[in-house]
């Protein structure tokens, strides 16, 4: 582990010094990540990429990119498209990644079985905002929405998350 690195254990994520309370999936952490079962994979992951919504936000750094209307992510593990951003019209299974809640004003993306998915093994681990304390994600981490703009700006290149 390095200084640069997000680890989130029982107590929350420790990042840059300092301590965050945190959120994982409904399904706890495993080792065996499948799609659909709400887990948060144990293991060193990358951040690959940062959205935001420029509509209710500033650009958060220089590599961000911003959610469009059409901005889709396929969780179809038949389709070719598993586990990458897509666009509308997408007729497979997918997610909106600009909801009317603000879950995903900002996410920050992972290399959880990207860029080449396996299917079934599970689709996106995100970090975004939660929904509320204690309330579990789908899978991702989930993070206090000050907490998670405090961060954001401070992801290096070599910065991962580490899930233990």
């Amino acid at each position: 582990m390095t200084p640069l690195d997000m680890v989130v254990g029982p107590t929350g994520l420790r990042f840059a010094g300092q301590h965050f309370p945190c959120v994982i999936g409904r399904g706890g952490i495993t080792d065996n990540k499948r799609e659909g079962d709400g887990a948060t994979p144990r293991g060193t992951h990358r951040i690959v990429g940062l959205l935001y919504r420029p509509d209710r936000m500033m650009r958060p750094t220089d590599w961000a990119v911003p959610i469009g209307p059409c901005d889709l992510w396929s969780d179809d593990p038949t389709h070719e498209d598993y586990n990458l951003m897509v666009r509308a019209p997408y007729p497979h299974s997918h997610e909106n990644l600009r909801r009317a809640d603000p879950l995903y004003d900002l996410v920050l993306i992972t290399d959880w079985n990207w860029p080449r998915a396996e299917r079934g093994k599970g689709s996106a681990i995100f970090i975004h905002r939660w929904r509320r304390p204690g309330y579990p994600t789908e899978g991702c981490v989930g993070l206090r929405p000050d907490h998670l703009t405090w961060i954001a700006p401070r992801i290096r290149f070599a910065t991962r998350l580490i899930v233990q």
